[in-house]
């Protein structure tokens, strides 16, 4: 069975993730899959927008292969930085893509489904979309331009997304701007449909699915993630969700008590420093420098281990507190590579 499905469907370049048993996550090779047709429709008249989902089953993308990520991470890292460079170089591909794409994140879509479908035009969520960058709880951060996405959303609600991996529905996913339509599950198919018949419409066909989308429930939260989460150093952070007695303060201290130190100060980094970046290629530049350096450090193996291998959900961080995680070792994970090991485009 081919992990990815490209078709042509009248005007409409279709690309459709296929390992439904893995929720879709993505492989090396389903990645470069996607390069390939985005270079081959490119130049294609015939071809006048991209349409991305996901083939049956639920799910729209579980993220990447992070089991694969791991083993290579214990080893030498090369399969790993490999589908770094693959992966970025996509997302960095569909971030400039000219023709219009459209990707309908109908069910879980975390980590590398939040690459493929944020540098979309149209992003079109469902009541069954649950979108989160989770990757502090297994040792990583929030890569595929998560640190361009998250750092540009209202007020510090990135910041709370990239330290808690807190799952969005689709009404909130709308509300923050990373869906731009709403439709009801039921319609999605219509609107591919209609997609196909009028491509150069698809602003159209979504409206007139489109439903008015329930209650952003996160919102009535606005205030307080501005003000618990407004530094950037994470001591500060927690120390304001400790002294808050109220009850969204102290659930989400909570949670955070669960994740990697080292991940947690990587990500607020990571975004303080892409709120800077004048380019996504910027971006996707530090976050492979990045995640090349963190794949091979303890907690990415002891989250995977904790969380998706042996599924005791006891990680055994290292350091364990966050007066551990020195200025100098973030330093080390942020320093640039050497510039034949440096991540570029795709030519």
């Amino acid at each position: 069975m081919s992990e990815l499905i490209v078709t042509v469907d009248g005007g409409v370049g279709r690309i459709r993730l296929n390992r439904p048993k893995a929720l879709h996550a993505l492989t090396t090779a389903m990645c470069a899959g996607i390069i390939d047709a985005l270079e081959a429709w490119r130049g294609e008249e015939a071809v006048r927008c991209v349409v991305i989902d996901h083939a049956e089953g639920r799910g729209f993308c579980a993220g990447g292969d992070i089991r694969m990520l791991a083993d290579s991470g214990a080893g030498d890292g090369a399969a790993a930085r490999d589908f770094f460079r693959t992966e970025y170089r996509m997302n960095h591909r569909l971030f400039t893509y000219v023709k219009d794409s459209v990707a309908f994140i109908d069910g879980v879509t975390m980590g590398g489904g939040v690459g493929v479908s944020q540098p979309c035009r149209y992003r079109v969520a469902t009541e069954n979309t649950r979108l989160a960058m989770p990757e502090t709880g297994i040792g990583l951060f929030p890569d595929v331009g998560g640190g361009w996405y998250l750092s540009r959303l209202p007020g510090r609600i990135g910041q709370y997304l990239a330290l808690t991996g807190a799952r969005l529905d689709g009404a909130e996913a709308l509300a923050l701007g990373l869906a731009t339509h709403y439709l009801p599950a039921a319609a999605v198919q219509d609107a591919k449909a209609r997609i196909v018949a009028d491509p150069s419409a698809i602003e159209e066909a979504l409206a007139s699915l489109a439903e008015a989308a329930p209650e952003a429930k996160l919102l009535a939260h606005r205030d307080a993630i501005d003000r618990l989460f407004a530094s950037d150093d994470l001591e500060h952070v927690l120390d304001a969700l400790e002294a808050d007695g109220d009850h969204f303060a102290q659930a989400t201290r909570a949670t955070l008590a669960t994740k990697s130190p080292q991940a947690m100060k990587v990500s607020l980094k990571l975004l303080k420093d892409a709120a800077g970046m004048a380019t996504f290629a910027d971006e996707m530049r530090q976050e492979y420098a990045v995640a090349c350096r963190v794949v091979q450090r303890p907690d990415f193996a002891e989250g995977v281990r904790a969380l998706i291998v042996d599924k005791d959900n006891a990680p055994r961080w290292e350091p364990a507190g966050v007066e551990g995680v020195s200025d100098h070792m973030i330093d080390r994970i942020f320093a640039p590579l050497p510039e034949d090991e440096a991540w570029t485009p795709h030519d």
